[in-house]
């Protein structure tokens, strides 16, 4: 009874802790193997000034997992890393990660140790909470923790970065994180991330990773002339060679340099080649070779021996993405569009489902496969009912995204191609009036829908 009730006071004494543990990490269970390697592998070839960090969400990660000796291996490692390091507030994490894994291995005395650590600790730095501690540093490396995890995650990181800087604003890492995470939140056309990235690059001049975001976001804006500044001066570092290759090869497939894109990602490949990230845009640089080569029109005779290659390569890589990554979405998506374009409708249509029945999605991604989806069963399958259905389900999803102008450009195509046609006439008059009304055009929805009224009175007199 009495060691129950120790058990209970120590674990109220461990939730205080601000670590790993009591962050409320999301990370889905299938994804765990690939944020595993992707910690290893940023250990290994990013020039990481305090390594610390990414011990301490190892260690968290194989407690997940279950591997207690192993997250005590990475633990270990941590701490040896900091005692050669001058001691400062952002002990207090990988001493709170020790305490939790003592704690799940039921070493009790073990766990109170690293609690009175950071008790002593936080009485030194004046702390108000005996075993807590509310400054920039915890804030920073709590952003740092979610942004590693995964998209859900990124809002939060950002809101922690962004209360680092409010104490202090010239900080470089705390400029680099809020920079960092803006990037991988902006997905709509908001330019978010560009002052931030500018201002990061600005402080952290030597940085080549931050350079390449940068690159990427003014090609983006249309700054070509800087952006290729940009991606010249980051290629030209040594340092953190295997992620600026990575991203960088991004920026040539847009440029529509597919070759150089390519080459890039094979030499990332050669030191990570069980990076999900790395064939999914081996991937995308095959699937957009086939559309090339689709729009271009070519009569030669070897074209449809070249785009079936170019589909089985493409193919090839989104498998093996999600393989190693089977919560990422897009992977599935694309898979299935660029099987659609070789007619192999079964098997697209499997992929399309595994994409719109998983959780957890962002909105913007969910609209996006609607509308890719959309897109599918009217150009393929010839379905312009279940095209509307899913043009209608991404428009409900509700955030007006660049994917929702899209949709909603999608569906005033069939509605006003149906309406010319004469096809379930006041349905598809109704439909233009809901485009109308979603863009706003009030006195256009209105005609649209006193037409539909019209009608439905002639069809149907008694009415």
């Amino acid at each position: 009874m009495g060691d129950h009730a120790g058990g209970d006071h120590m674990k109220e004494n461990l939730l205080q802790l601000r670590c790993h543990f009591t962050w409320r990490l999301l990370i889905e269970d299938l994804d765990i193997p690939d944020l595993e390697m992707r910690i290893s592998e940023e250990v290994e070839f990013l020039d990481i000034k305090k390594p610390v960090g990414m011990h301490n969400l190892l260690a968290y990660v194989r407690h997940l997992k279950g591997q207690h000796e192993e997250a005590l291996q990475s633990m270990k490692e941590a701490e040896a890393l900091i005692q050669g390091e001058q001691l400062d507030k952002r002990s207090l994490v990988t001493w709170g990660n020790c305490a939790w894994v003592h704690y799940h291995m039921g070493s009790m005395a073990e766990a109170q140790t690293y609690l009175d650590k950071v008790g002593k600790t936080c009485k030194e730095f004046a702390s108000p909470f005996r075993y807590r501690m509310d400054c920039a540093e915890m804030d920073c490396e709590e952003g740092w923790a979610l942004l590693k995890c995964g998209r859900q995650n990124y809002r939060r990181a950002m809101a922690c970065f962004a209360k680092a800087l409010e104490v202090e604003p010239e900080n470089p890492e705390y400029n680099t994180g809020y920079a960092v995470a803006a990037y991988r939140k902006d997905w709509d056309d908001n330019d978010i991330s560009l002052e931030p990235l500018r201002k990061a690059v600005s402080l952290n001049p030597e940085d080549p990773y931050l350079k390449v975001y940068l690159a990427l976001k003014l090609q983006c804006s249309g700054a070509t002339a800087e952006a290729e500044t940009y991606i010249e001066e980051a290629l030209s570092s040594t340092s953190c060679q295997t992620y600026v290759f990575r991203h960088a090869a991004q920026y040539y497939r847009r440029k529509g340099c597919i070759d150089t894109a390519l080459e890039l990602l094979h030499r990332a490949l050669q030191a990570s080649p069980a990076s999900g990230y790395l064939h999914y845009q081996i991937g995308l640089c095959y699937k957009q070779e086939m559309v090339e080569l689709i729009t271009s029109r070519s009569r030669q005779p070897r074209m449809q021996d070249d785009l079936q290659e170019l589909a089985e390569q493409a193919i090839g890589e989104f498998q093996r993405t999600v393989e190693l990554r089977p919560t990422f979405e897009m992977a599935y998506v694309y898979m299935a569009s660029v099987q659609a374009e070789i007619h192999q409708y079964e098997e697209a249509e499997a992929n399309f489902q595994r994409a719109l029945n998983m959780r957890n999605v962002d909105c913007h991604i969910q609209q996006d496969i609607h509308l890719r989806y959309g897109r599918f069963q009217q150009f393929h399958q010839k379905s312009e009912d279940k095209a509307i259905i899913h043009y209608l389900k991404g428009l409900k999803i509700g955030e007006k995204t660049f994917v929702w102008k899209k949709l909603l450009t999608a569906l005033e195509k069939v509605a006003e191609r149906r309406v010319h046609q004469n096809v379930q006439l006041v349905e598809s008059i109704g439909l233009l009036g809901l485009v109308h009304k979603l863009k706003g055009n009030m006195q256009d929805a209105l005609q649209c829908y006193e037409r539909a009224l019209r009608l439905t009175g002639e069809m149907n007199p008694e009415f």
